[in-house]
């Protein structure tokens, strides 16, 4: 079933099919996909592929992105995790932190959060959650 009281929606299309999110459709919960995954209303959870996260130009997303290659033109409210090439294009507005091994942005584009750029970005996830760990205990 794809829609259900869960807030977990398991997407899981051939690999050459991909999934929207159109216009004017508000979606609450975390979204998981195989294939491609293109925004153009909001999501409102956390979106995660295993192949490539379009938000286009209106597109909304409060929560984190995960996926192997992203392409960002509309809002992203939260951190994104990309494995290879992240596009911050057009007017797109993303607060919180960048996870990416290549990062691409335009000049219109507004980042408030910080940027980590690696070969191997779990890795470095991995370090980063457990310095905050460490931060948040001594506190």
């Amino acid at each position: 079933m794809l829609f259900s009281n869960k807030s977990k929606t398991e997407i899981n299309p051939s690999s050459s099919s991909t999934t929207i999110i159109g216009s004017g459709v508000v979606l609450t919960g975390d979204i998981t996909s195989t294939g491609d995954i293109r925004i153009d209303g909001t999501v409102k959870g956390n979106v995660s592929s295993t192949s490539r996260v379009l938000v286009g130009t209106e597109g909304i997303v409060e929560g984190n992105i995960d996926g192997i290659q992203s392409d960002v033109m509309g809002r992203v409210k939260g951190n994104i995790k990309t494995k290879d090439l992240l596009n911050l294009r057009g007017d797109a507005n993303v607060s919180g932190d960048i996870f990416a091994g290549k990062l691409q942005v335009e000049p219109k584009v507004v980042f408030n959060g910080h940027c980590y750029m690696t070969g191997n970005v779990v890795e470095m996830v991995k370090e980063n959650n457990e310095q905050l760990k460490k931060a948040a205990s001594s506190k």
